[in-house]
Order: structure tokens, then C-alpha cells, then sequence
């Protein structure tokens, strides 16, 4: 096959873009609230994800930086919450009160134990059980049809809203999960041929007695959690505009906004966070991952998970000691956490001008990825009051996302609705830091529960909305895949 030159490639792709997708940049700093304005990254912009808190970092600590533009007040404050972010949580009562309240149930015990090195989990590995893996990071949601009096999913009756394998000294965990792994075996339009591995779970040894008889689950890998601030400061114009400009072009690409409870604003938000873009602010993350991942209640969030059938669990012990108020966690601990997740820095790119890197960006636009890993915004300004406005706010970014939900087809569905998100749809994960997960976390793998092993099996793995630009990838050349996979590795 022979290559045109790379910067003829990109003209050719963008025209190629201009022709079928609405989706046109006329102006790097325009924030229109009926088009996208970004879906070319300024070429500078594009090398700092994170605008002026990027960071230069590409080893073990890449995920673990602050924002390069905090002061140091803001530093000193992110160092508290980093220290509340990672250390171990322990069974109450415990003369250590500040970090006592762990479970009854719980998946973990520190945010950390899930997100290490601030980075993604991979699934257990099962493949060789003399090697075992521990659980934590691999989330099993939980519910049964019918919603909340929220909109939100039914929790399932005896296990509530997700499995948690582990619980305090007198309290059962709630199982254990087992995955078994089904070879699927494809190959690309030369006769290269591939295998893609599909999880099948199983749940064990539960401890409560069966799940209702029409139970469903999703599971969900703990994703990296660097510029999770910057996307919580991207104008909802920007994300409702990603919808508009999809449904006014021809093809597949329709995304869907999610709205959901957001327990902080005690309303229905626009959905940013979490796989199925079913959690509108990074309060509510936190304060929801801490108590339904280590039973860690505080003022949102303040009862604990355990339901009527889980006696032991109501009967447990709590960390609720004199000065919390009632919780586990005091108001501003729990934000100082909550600033140090949002201004956790993204790490700028390696080699953004390798030539094989701008050629699989071409390559990447003219699949039209773009469409839903849309490249660029314009931060606006950071509105919850516990972080640091300043540093967030009027970023150029470059996360790769819609932050808007998709068909995904039948191969990576769940079947489980939450809020608007149907079985089929995922929220477009952001691709900042992708390329580092190897350094980061020493594994590579990707979607939303960690079954692709690199990017090339997370795009043959890509279904529904996304099938032509799947089928797209397949039929390139070896050196044409190779180098899209170079450059999304370079994000």
C-alpha cells in the first residue's frame, strides 16, 4: 500500500471529516452552544491534555501529580487528600477515629485499594488460579427492573446496588465472583487473525441466600482518575452540543446525555461521570464510592448498605465517634479527597510529532473516532466551591470523550438500564493517559470491565453506533492499525 505523505494524510482526513460530519471547528476558543467547537485540537493545545495543569511525567507516578498551576496552599491541601485518598480505612471501634468506620460490607479499604497509583484496575486473574488476583477494582453493580424513587436502577433486594466480597470481623462478605473467560476468534480483512477474550460471571458461595430470580449486573473497572476537575468544568452546553451536532449528521453516531440524582445539588444533573454516565458531580462520586466501596457513610450518604435480609450488617459496629456528627467522614475531609481527585493533573503526550503518531491520527479521524472521542474544549468556570476555580477554570483540554452515551452493541452489553442509559449504552470514556497505563499500573487493560488486552482489541470489541468505525480498523493494513494504536497510546 502506498502512504501519502503525512501532512497531505491529515488535510485528506479532515476533509474527508468536513464532508459528513457537522462536527466542524471554526474557532479553538468558541463555546457555541449549538455546535461543537473543538473537534480538531489546537496543535499545540493537543500535546497538554490538561492545558496549564498538565504535568511532564511518564513513570510510575504519571497519574499522581497535582495540577502544575496550583499554589501552594492548594498543594498543601491536595497532600491532605491524597493522605485520605490512599491510606486504609479500619474496622470501628479503633483509636485511630479519623479513619475508623470500615464496612460492614466493602470492596476496598482506601479509594487506592481500587484506583492504585491513581490509575485503572484490571480484572482478577482468574487464568491461573494459583495465582489469584484480589477483587478490588472489578465493581459488580446490582438491580432489578423497575427503578428508584429517583428514576434510578431497583436495587436488587437482598444485596442491594452492588456485590461486595468482604465484610468487618462478625460480618459475612457477601460472596465471592469467579470469571471464566470464552475465546473469540476473528480476523482482520488481510487474513491476520486475532482472539478476543469474553468474561463470563459467576457468583458463589453468596452469603445472604440467592438473588431474586431476575437479578442483573453490569461490572465496572475503577478507571484512571486524572482530570476528573477539568471534565466537571466543561460547559454542559459543550456535552448537549455533542448530542445536537451527532443527531443533525448522517450515520450511526447518536449520542444520548444521561440525566441522574446528583445527591450534592438534590436534583436531576447531566450526567459526566462513571461508565454509563450515571453520576453528575465528582461530590457525589466520592462520597458514593465511599460508601458503597468501604462503607464509609458521611452527610449525603449517611445510612449504611446493608439491607434487611444482612443481619450481622446491621448489627456491625460504626465509626460514628464524638465530632463526626453523626458519619464516618467529616464534611472537609471529604472535599479535601474531592479537590485532590479534581485537580489530579493529566499528563501531557509523548511524541506528539512522530510521524507514525500523526499518521494514526489521521487514521483516527478518518474512522471518524473523533465523532464520539471528540478531542477538545474549553474548560469554563470550576463552580463547586471546594476546588480551586482558578486552576481549572478556561483550560484548552484535549480528553477524547463526548462524555455522551452509545450504543455499543450486543457484545459489550450489560443489560442493565440505569437512569436513561440502556443495556446497550456506554458513556465515551475519556483516552488522556491511556498510553500510560503500563508504566502506571503494569497491565493495558481497557472498557468498561477491563476484557480488552490494548487498544486494538478494545476497538475490535467496539459494536452498535461504533461498528463502521470497527470495521474501518479492520480493514486498514498492519502498519496503518499499528499506527492508529501508536497514537491513541500517545494520548
Amino acid at each position: 500500500m502506498k502512504h501519502l505523505p503525512v501532512h497531505m494524510t491529515l488535510l485528506a482526513s479532515a476533509l474527508i471529516l468536513a464532508g459528513c460530519s457537522a462536527q466542524q471547528s471554526s474557532d479553538s476558543n468558541s463555546n457555541s452552544s449549538s455546535t461543537p467547537s473543538q473537534l480538531f485540537a489546537p496543535p499545540d493545545a493537543d500535546a497538554l491534555p490538561g492545558g496549564n495543569t498538565t504535568v511532564y511525567s511518564n513513570g510510575r507516578n504519571a497519574f499522581s501529580l497535582p495540577a502544575a498551576n496550583l499554589n501552594d496552599a492548594e498543594r498543601t491541601r491536595f497532600a491532605v487528600g491524597n493522605s485520605f485518598f490512599k491510606r486504609n480505612w479500619v474496622q470501628a471501634p479503633a483509636s485511630t477515629t479519623a479513619r475508623d468506620g470500615l464496612g460492614p460490607h466493602f470492596l476496598a479499604r482506601s479509594c487506592g485499594g481500587c484506583h492504585v497509583q491513581d490509575g485503572r484496575a484490571q480484572p482478577p486473574d482468574f487464568h491461573n488460579p494459583l495465582t489469584p488476583q484480589p477483587f478490588a477494582g472489578l465493581l459488580i453493580r446490582l438491580s432489578v427492573p423497575g427503578t428508584d424513587t429517583h428514576g434510578g436502577p431497583k436495587h436488587e433486594p437482598v444485596y442491594g446496588d452492588q456485590f461486595n466480597t468482604m465484610g468487618i470481623n462478625g460480618v459475612k462478605g457477601e460472596g465471592q465472583l469467579k470469571i471464566s473467560y470464552e475465546t473469540v476468534h476473528g480476523h482482520y480483512a488481510d487474513g491476520t487473525a486475532y482472539t478476543l477474550e469474553k468474561p463470563i460471571y459467576h457468583f458463589e458461595e453468596l452469603g445472604y441466600g440467592p438473588m431474586a430470580a431476575d437479578f442483573m449486573f453490569s461490572p465496572r473497572i475503577a478507571p484512571q482518575v486524572i482530570g476528573l476537575g477539568l471534565l466537571e468544568a466543561i460547559p454542559e452546553s459543550e456535552i448537549l452540543a455533542n448530542a445536537a451536532a451527532q443527531a443533525a449528521t448522517a450515520g450511526p453516531i447518536k449520542g444520548q446525555a444521561n440525566y441522574v440524582w446528583d445527591a450534592y445539588g438534590q436534583r436531576m444533573m447531566l450526567g459526566r461521570f462513571g461508565w454509563k454516565a450515571n453520576v453528575a458531580s465528582l461530590a457525589h462520586q466520592t462520597a458514593a464510592a465511599f460508601h458503597g466501596d468501604i462503607g464509609i457513610t458521611s452527610k449525603h450518604f449517611p445510612q449504611q448498605t446493608c439491607t434487611a435480609a444482612q443481619a450481622d450488617c446491621l448489627a456491625a459496629p460504626n465509626g460514628n465517634a464524638p465530632g463526626k456528627d453523626g458519619v464516618e467522614i467529616e464534611d472537609y475531609v471529604l472535599d479535601d479527597v474531592i479537590f485532590y481527585q479534581a485537580t489530579l493533573a493529566p499528563p501531557a503526550r509523548r511524541n506528539p510529532k512522530d510521524e507514525q503518531v500523526l499518521r494514526g491520527q489521521a487514521l483516527f479521524h478518518a474512522a471518524q473516532c473523533a465523532q464520539c472521542h471528540r478531542p477538545s474544549y474549553q474548560t469554563g468556570e470550576a463552580l463547586f466551591p471546594s476546588l480551586s476555580s482558578q486552576a481549572l477554570s478556561n483550560q484548552t483540554i484535549t480528553p477524547y470523550t463526548d462524555l455522551l452515551l452509545h450504543d455499543m452493541g450486543e457484545a459489550l452489553a450489560d443489560g442493565r438500564p440505569d437512569f436513561a442509559a440502556n443495556g446497550r449504552q456506554w458513556r465515551t470514556p475519556p483516552l488522556w493517559g491511556v498510553g500510560l497505563l503500563p508504566a502506571v499500573n503494569k497491565h493495558h487493560r481497557l472498557l468498561h470491565d477491563g476484557r480488552a488486552r490494548g487498544v486494538a482489541e478494545a476497538i475490535l470489541w467496539h459494536g452498535g453506533e461504533a461498528e463502521q468505525a470497527k470495521e474501518h480498523f479492520r480493514h486498514l493494513s498492519a502498519q496503518d492499525r499499528e499506527a492508529l494504536v501508536k497514537f491513541v497510546e500517545s494520548l
